[in-house]
């Protein structure tokens, strides 16, 4: 019954219960204020690991260790550093204190991750998101320096193990790494293949 925008229910609340169940049914939640609304966008813009794109520019940034890449070290920074990095025609965040709190409590759990990428023993760029099995669900990216999340971004589906990256809705940046759009019945399909129970 979802609308054409892909917005399916409003309401509930931010459970680590409720949340792992959206999660798992490839639904999530994003809203500006109450009350909480949740998304399953038909198509779904995803990227799969073995169509990442990279380009040489951007490979020669990572063969030289401009940056370092970490995982699960500063999840909390990482998190605030999301909620307020600003980004071009968006007006404020959805990244609400809520929302911190819920990830990070999952986070706790062993279900959201974080990966940082450094420069100079300062955190200059990160992701966050969720993992369950072999797909992981990316919910935002913060750059303070002109490639530091592509390049925490890149590192971490270089490292492998997974099989699916929801991106959940189109952007640029996404589009030129090799994300492309499915159907939602696609998307279903997979998570029923790559799912996990536990976290990571």
């Amino acid at each position: 019954m979802a609308e054409p925008d892909g917005l399916l229910a409003m309401g509930g609340d931010l459970s680590p219960e409720r949340l792992l169940l959206a999660y798992h049914s490839g639904i999530f939640p994003w809203y500006s204020e109450p009350p909480i609304l949740w998304w399953s966008p038909d198509p779904r813009f995803v990227l799969f690991p073995e169509e990442l794109r990279v380009s040489s520019s951007m490979r020669q940034v990572l063969k030289k260790g401009i940056f370092r890449i970490t995982i699960n070290q500063r999840f909390e920074e990482v998190i605030a550093h999301c909620s307020r990095v600003p980004r071009p025609g968006q007006d404020g965040t959805w990244i609400t204190s809520a929302m911190q709190q819920a990830y990070t409590q999952l986070h706790r759990q062993g279900y959201a991750l974080s990966v940082e990428c450094w420069q100079e023993n300062r955190l200059v760029g990160g992701l966050y998101g969720i993992q369950l099995g072999r797909c992981f669900f990316g919910e935002s990216m913060f750059s303070l320096v002109s490639n530091a999340s592509k390049a925490a971004f890149i590192s971490f589906i270089q490292a492998g193990g997974l099989a699916l990256v929801d991106c959940q809705v189109y952007t640029d940046h996404l589009a030129s790494l090799g994300a492309r759009f499915i159907t939602r019945a696609s998307f279903r399909e997979l998570l029923g293949q790559h799912l996990g129970t536990g976290g990571q």
